[in-house]
């Protein structure tokens, strides 16, 4: 069984940084995508970061692009989402998620992922 838990919200103040991690165990994750989406209050989940296992191609949502950097380290089975120049909008609980033979084209689509930890929260201050 596949388990995946965040750490490393908190508050911060707008143009700060924070790294939140996820911790993936329960399988080998060869061929798998590790994803970062958030959802803010009264707001849908949306995608914000994906990282292949396998050759480390990444994805970004546009509004996030140039701030956050998605990264993997495989030999603590751990994905970190990078979060610098921070504004309120990016007030929201940060979900990891995982799937396997996920296509470069689909890496963004919140239904391609079937595993998910219970999300850890980031609050940016004005």
């Amino acid at each position: 069984q596949v388990s995946l838990v965040e750490s490393g919200g908190g508050l911060v103040q707008t143009g700060g940084s924070l790294r939140i991690s996820c911790a993936a165990s329960g399988r080998t994750f060869g061929g798998y995508t590790l994803g970062w989406f958030r959802q803010a209050p009264g707001k849908d989940r949306e995608f914000t970061a994906a990282i292949r296992w396998n050759g480390g191609s990444t994805s970004y949502a546009n509004s996030v692009k140039g701030r956050f950097t998605i990264s993997l380290d495989k030999a603590k089975n751990t994905v970190y989402l990078q979060m610098s120049s921070l504004i309120p909008e990016d007030t929201a609980v940060y979900y990891c998620a995982t799937w396997y033979g996920i296509t470069l084209s689909s890496m963004h689509s919140i239904s391609q992922y079937d595993y998910w930890g219970q999300g850890t929260q980031v609050t940016v201050s004005s």
